[in-house]
């Protein structure tokens, strides 16, 4: 009798879970170790200098080490925006929906401005890489509509990578609908593609790798995506991505979150500012 009211009563706890709201959703089961874990709230002064909420998260892979801005706010999803061309790339190479980051992508005729802006410089056929780089989201929707929702369930489950919601009927899930994804989860999967643990060829993920440097010096190397989104009005923007130096390798997510009634021109820029910001107060770069 006590064996069948445990196993009712866990049964009850793990749909209470699986069943709460959407939009307050925490990644429980993060798998940081409250020893590997440092807190720095003073880290949150760049986002209010910003105007922003959110919180900055930096993983040491070589030490498995966390600084956070925020120990809740790193847990919690929000949807990927464009850091999902990250995983989105990797799902067209291996499915073979593209042969490498060159192949070109016909030019659609045209876009939803109202939802994406008016951006005239990206409405031309283009390359995988630049669509990648210049964050053309009409071309990873193009490419969504050849690889479909079987392939993306099965790569984003054997990747650990979000919540798994793809209930959003329209082709662009990872910036409306209730996808979600904490910066927490997000640095678990850069760490994982740094590292070519993740279901794809080393092929694909080298080809990746370099899609993704967007800065590259003497000093230091970054890889990084930048994602914004604009959904029941909020603003939530991400820069996400690792930096090689000779200190090590640094593994990051910043999220932003913002009201649109204060929409700020600087959204777009602070994305990439707090981060920096973060990583010269912790001295991991100059």
């Amino acid at each position: 009798m006590k064996s069948s009211k445990c196993l009712i009563h866990v049964m009850v706890s793990l749909l209470l879970v699986a069943c709460g709201p959407e939009k307050k959703r925490v990644v429980q089961d993060n798998g940081i170790k409250q020893d590997t874990l440092e807190v720095k709230p003073g880290l949150n002064k760049y986002l209010k200098d910003c105007g922003v909420q959110g919180s900055i998260a930096i993983y040491n892979a070589a030490e498995n080490h966390w600084v956070v801005s925020d120990s809740a706010d790193v847990k919690a999803e929000a949807l990927p925006a464009s850091t999902f061309k990250i995983i989105n790339l990797l799902i067209a190479l291996q499915t073979g929906v593209i042969a490498d980051e060159n192949a070109v992508v016909k030019w659609v005729g045209k876009t939803d401005t109202a939802l994406y802006g008016y951006r005239p410089e990206i409405y031309h056929d283009m390359s995988v890489k630049e669509a990648f780089q210049v964050s053309a989201g009409w071309v990873f929707i193009e490419l969504a509509k050849k690889i479909g929702r079987t392939n993306y369930q099965k790569f984003l489950q054997a990747c650990h990578y979000g919540n798994l919601n793809l209930s959003e009927t329209g082709d662009d899930f990872w910036n409306f609908g209730k996808m979600g994804i904490s910066p927490v989860n997000q640095i678990q999967f850069l760490s994982r593609v740094y590292r070519n643990d993740v279901p794809f060829s080393k092929r694909n993920i080298d080809i990746l790798k370099q899609v993704m440097i967007t800065e590259e010096t003497p000093a230091e190397t970054w890889h990084t995506k930048t994602g914004w989104t604009r959904q029941a009005g909020m603003n939530t923007g991400w820069w996400v991505g690792y930096v090689e130096n000779k200190k090590g390798v640094y593994v990051f997510a910043t999220k932003l979150i913002q009201d649109r009634k204060f929409n700020r021109d600087d959204f777009g820029s602070c994305r990439k500012d707090i981060t920096k910001a973060a990583f010269r107060e912790l001295k991991l770069i100059k």
